[in-house]
């Protein structure tokens, strides 16, 4: 009699599964997207009340000063790098759900992207709002409409300046849900 395989099996999607006898793995006790055998799953908000949900999130994107001119004196031959940075955020927070695999897909309410310029950077910071009427939140939403605006200045302006900088990419808020309100203390 032989004893039973030690080694994991695979998934269907290629990835392996503890064997049946392993422990829960401590995560798995506290993310949510994992089931108790640590595995990925999708989170089941059905029960959770419908309520209305908003996200705030910003970040900036450094970069040389004559490339800040540029964008400041609309000089860029890709265009106003600004108005299509906003309108790539906003594009960006209604697709989340296929960008981010364990998202739900959300019927958004209202998306706001501001991109300004500050001197001090120099560069430029962007803010994203998102709010929903759902079962979960929107912080998602928020922060790939930040990280997509952030990429389009970047796209838009390389060809001048591939030492641009994006960092600072933070939830500052969430309202509304189960498990109560956030502000970041930045």
């Amino acid at each position: 009699m032989t004893s039973p395989d030690p080694t994991p099996s695979p998934q269907a999607d290629g990835a392996e599964s503890p064997p049946p006898s392993a422990p829960v793995p401590a995560v798995a006790r506290e993310f949510s997207h994992l089931d108790r055998s640590g595995n990925f799953q999708m989170v089941d908000v059905g029960d959770k009340p419908i309520s209305v949900r908003t996200a705030t999130a910003s970040g900036v994107i450094s970069m040389q000063r004559d490339t800040f001119n540029l964008i400041r004196d609309n000089g860029l031959k890709k265009g106003d790098v600004i108005p299509v940075a906003r309108l790539a955020g906003i594009q960006a927070a209604k697709r989340t759900a296929e960008l981010v695999p364990l998202c739900h897909p959300l019927q958004l309410s209202g998306i706001e992207v501001r991109v300004s310029l500050e001197e001090s950077l120099p560069g430029c910071r962007v803010e994203g709002f998102v709010r929903t009427t759902a079962q979960t939140g929107v912080e998602m939403e928020a922060l790939t409409a930040v990280s997509v605006a952030l990429l389009t200045i970047y796209d838009m302006a390389k060809a001048v300046d591939r030492t641009m900088v994006i960092s600072e990419i933070v939830l500052r808020e969430k309202r509304g849900g189960t498990k109560g309100d956030f502000t970041a203390g930045l």
